[in-house]
């Protein structure tokens, strides 16, 4: 898909330096752009690249002056790196504006769905399923019964969404996510062996959260799980049955969430943490990467470490912790001197 620079200018609402005849068809960063690319150029420390590049269209703030002759046609916007940004979203939406219902793929008597939908072939769509309006579910695609998918949502290929979830509007799901399956119940007998509790929640993802790639959502035992709106949860984390995430939290990779536990409004929570069941996280809190939270934690707490220090105390500890050898041996050296005084 080619694109001219006075099409790009005009959904920009930029200003033409150069040839508004020229054509993209690909995006690079600014050092690698060669011909029939868009770049842009936002930072100054990338300013010398500008001269450089083999770009064919690049994107400047409206104060850049160049102090020499630049080969590719300039778009000049009032901010260069939001209006990139821009530029990704849109073409994006261009990128996945498919439509339609390929075949084939099974889609149940009685589901329903809205208005300008696409389904992707090998896609399975259970009974008394309901889709909304402009919903994307791409190819090899799993869609149990009674679940609910709202506006505007997009479903990557191969996510599975288990009966009874209910996915709200502009929710986006990605490749290889897991949503409602059995949580993690299982109660030992006289044998010593384990018998599984039945699963019977369901998961509850409310409105503009987004699910990564391999990240597995649990139903509840009894009740939700619940995803607040605006959750932004990366790849390949693992969220156990009952657990409740505030709106607006973001949570990195390989972040494991045990049962049971709620955690607030507005939280960043670092990659390959470990959280215990059964515990309230706060509003507002910041959790460091490889952090362990085996506590509940306040309101506006920062933490690091595992167990999880309160940070100014980890980072007080690690100094100490760095020196002990050398703490140690004049310590040891003291004694000998007491003793040899004795």
């Amino acid at each position: 898909m080619k694109f001219t620079a006075q099409q790009i200018a005009g959904i920009l609402e930029g200003e033409i330096v150069g040839n508004p005849e020229v054509e993209v068809s690909k995006l690079s960063k600014i050092e690698e752009g060669t011909k029939g690319s868009l770049t842009f150029l936002a930072n100054p420390k990338y300013t010398s690249y500008i001269y450089t590049t083999k770009a064919s269209i690049a994107i400047v703030n409206k104060s850049f002056e160049p102090e020499q002759d630049i080969s590719a046609t300039l778009i000049k916007v009032e901010d260069a790196y939001k209006s990139f940004s821009k530029l990704l979203e849109y073409y994006n939406q261009v990128k996945l504006n498919k439509q339609g219902v390929e075949q084939p793929v099974f889609i149940s008597e009685s589901a329903q769905y809205g208005s300008n939908i696409y389904i992707g072939a090998f896609s399975y769509i259970g009974d008394n399923v309901t889709i909304g309006d402009n919903v994307k579910i791409f190819p090899n695609s799993y869609i149990g019964d009674n679940v609910s998918v709202g506006n505007d949502t997009i479903i990557f290929a191969g996510a599975k969404i288990y009966s009874e979830s209910i996915i709200g509007n502009n929710c986006v799901i990605n490749s290889g996510a897991i949503i409602g399956a059995d949580g993690f119940g299982f109660a030992p007998n006289e044998k010593g062996e384990y018998s599984k509790v039945p699963q019977t929640g369901n998961v509850i993802i409310e409105d503009h959260v987004d699910v990564g790639a391999g990240t597995t959502i649990d139903r509840a035992t009894l009740g939700s799980t619940v995803i607040r709106r605006g959750v932004k949860l990366d790849n390949q984390i693992q969220i156990a049955h009952n657990v409740e995430i505030g709106k607006n939290t973001v949570i990195a990779a390989q972040t494991g969430i045990a049962g049971s536990t709620k955690i607030g409004e507005n939280c960043q929570i670092g990659g390959q943490v470990g959280i215990v069941g059964h515990i309230t996280i706060g509003n507002n809190v910041k959790i460091q990467a490889q952090s362990g939270i085996g506590r509940n934690v306040k309101d506006d707490e920062v933490l690091q470490g595992s167990p999880a220090l309160s940070y100014g105390d980890y980072n007080k500890s690690y100094v100490y912790f760095k020196n002990l050898p050398k703490i140690v041996k004049g310590i040891t050296e003291i004694e000998k001197k007491v003793d040899g005084n004795n």
